[in-house]
């Protein structure tokens, strides 16, 4: 019998660079100084912050100043960060019709329009257009 292992934090960070890499240049350009980490769950602290009932509730988070509030930015601020959660990706993969390729990709998609400042509902509004 062959044993199949869930794809690992590394198989989908490959995955995201993947979809970063299929943005247009000017996405690419404004994405330079953003750091990806690729983690199985958010941590306690994004769970109590945005009041999550479960660590499965969240696919990915951008934390960071939007593109909008780049320039006077305060000493000591971390860089833009886009976390995408492996075990939620894996799970939403397991029971649904889409390619993990395509989840990873709107995930990622999904937390770079954050860092250009929409909101969720616009980045909806924009993939339903598209779609």
């Amino acid at each position: 019998m062959t044993q199949h292992l869930a794809p690992s934090l590394a198989d989908i960070e490959r995955l995201a660079q993947a979809a970063v890499e299929a943005l247009p240049q000017l996405f690419r350009d404004h994405l330079a100084h953003v750091l990806l980490r690729i983690e199985d769950f958010p941590d306690d602290e994004v769970i109590s912050a945005l009041e999550l009932e479960s660590e499965w509730d969240l696919l990915g988070l951008y934390q960071g100043r939007h593109v909008g509030m780049k320039g006077d930015e305060p000493s000591g601020v971390l860089p833009d960060m886009i976390f995408l959660y492996r075990r939620p990706m894996l799970e939403l993969w397991c029971d649904g019709d889409d390619s993990l390729e395509a989840i990873v990709s709107h995930v990622l998609v999904h937390e770079v329009g954050h860092h250009f400042g929409l909101s969720d509902e616009a980045i909806d509004s924009i993939e339903a257009s598209v779609a």
